[in-house]
């Protein structure tokens, strides 16, 4: 499929997952835009053997461009410049002009933040960072690591490598430097167009889809189709070059066909789609959650501009701040009890009459590990939306963790809104 790159993300505290990795997938999809297919990103820990290996590995496999993310500090685990250094045959040595550029960027950090250090390590420090390998363009600093672009030595072959700093606002504040230093671009040149395109489905098992796809592949060639089954959203993902829109085409057209009633949307989110509707329509959306614990207000009020549409939400935990905050009755929470349908529509209403807002919703559950009976075991969960188009509402019995039933709970709620607002599949 073209030009088809490599990436490595170095950091044990990756690699062991006390930091998610942001590095890896958001460097796949800047690739893509540049129609580069990215095979692997694979993590390694502080382990200069390690990322020898991954490096190693990823040449392997044909790439025509690496990247390594992380290993560009002054501390003693960051190596990065120093295996990649070696793997392309490069030695390395003090770029004075840059070891002046980068002591100048810490006096000046730790002249605003007050730091005190000893002056003989932080010289140190400031040297290991402006170590160069012979030949390689250096890409300024936007915080005190500069990054690398490192091609093969003489008379070797193999992919350049680009090298980055770890910490996510470095990196992409650093990617178009990278991007247009004059060796990416001579490998960019072969790129082509990637595109990526996503269809979205409520309510359709997998297996389902899977048997559709199945049955019409001869429809579906030279199509890379991926799919993933989150929150009860079924997402088909497919990348492909500029030749094969007739055969994606052809891909949507089977989906239509076979699964209309569950296709909520062929591009965006569910997210998306509320607050687009919502902003389109003039509406005013307040919310009123017990289980989810202000989760759904978090999603709704995501989007830059959401206080046009958002006007509030509240937690109501507690019987009290039910009736106290939203005014559900007294007397409906001791007939039917805070975890039924009549209390998430009392909430969708009451929050709706308290703000002033044109939809209200409503969501009442037991998320667990505790508080369940046999009645109304852990994971059953009540949500109502109304609105002047009148109202939306669920009975769910979840499985799952805590989180689990809170998050899926939540993404049921952003669909009863998107059907309330724009019709289409049933939720």
């Amino acid at each position: 499929m073209g030009i088809r790159a490599g990436i490595v993300v170095t950091g044990t505290e990756v690699l062991t997952g006390r930091i998610a990795d942001r590095n890896g997938p958001w460097l796949a999809e800047q690739l893509r835009v540049l129609g580069v297919d990215v095979g692997h990103v694979v993590v390694v820990g502080d382990r200069p053997e390690d990322l020898r290996a991954a490096l190693d590995f990823l040449a392997g496999t044909g790439v025509q461009l690496l990247i390594t993310t992380g290993g560009l500090g002054p501390t003693a685990d960051d190596l990065t410049e120093e295996v990649v250094a070696e793997f392309q045959g490069r030695p390395a040595a003090v770029d004075p002009a840059l070891e002046e550029r980068i002591g100048a960027i810490v006096e000046r950090l730790m002249a605003r933040r007050g730091w005190r250090a000893d002056p003989e390590a932080t010289a140190a420090g400031v040297r290991k960072q402006a170590q160069v390998p012979a030949g390689a363009t250096v890409l300024d600093p936007v915080g005190t690591a500069p990054g690398l672009v490192v091609p093969p030595g003489e008379g070797r072959s193999g992919p350049p490598v680009i090298v980055l700093p770890g910490p996510p606002s470095e990196l992409r504040g650093m990617w178009p430097a990278a991007v247009g230093s004059a060796l990416v671009q001579r490998v960019l040149a072969g790129a082509g167009e990637l595109s990526q395109e996503t269809v979205r489905l409520w309510g359709t098992l997998e297996s389902q889809l899977a048997a559709t796809l199945r049955e019409h592949e001869d429809r579906l060639t030279d199509l890379e189709i991926t799919t993933c089954l989150r929150d009860g959203e079924l997402e088909i993902v497919t990348r492909f070059a500029p030749e094969q829109q007739a055969a994606y085409d052809g891909l949507v057209a089977v989906l239509e066909e076979n699964h209309g009633d569950t296709l909520f949307s062929t591009g965006p989110t569910v997210d998306e789609l509320v607050a687009g509707a919502l902003a389109d329509q003039g509406l005013t959306v307040a919310t009123a959650e017990s289980c989810t614990g202000g989760l759904l207000s978090a999603r709704l009020t995501a989007r830059p501009g959401a206080s046009a549409w958002v006007l509030g939400g509240v937690t109501v935990y507690a019987d009290s701040a039910k009736q106290d905050l939203v005014d559900v009755p007294e007397e409906l929470l001791a007939e039917h009890g805070a975890v039924s349908p009549e209390v998430a529509a009392a909430l969708a209403e009451g929050v709706r009459q308290r703000f002033g807002a044109d939809v209200g919703v409503g969501i009442t559950g037991i998320a667990g590990p505790g508080g369940g009976s046999p009645e109304k075991p852990v994971g059953t969960v009540h949500v109502c939306v109304a609105g002047p188009q009148g109202r939306q509402a669920r009975s769910l019995a979840l499985p799952g963790s805590r989180s689990a039933v809170r998050d899926r709970s939540v993404t049921v709620a952003l669909q009863l809104l998107r059907r309330l607002l724009l019709g289409g599949p049933e939720v």
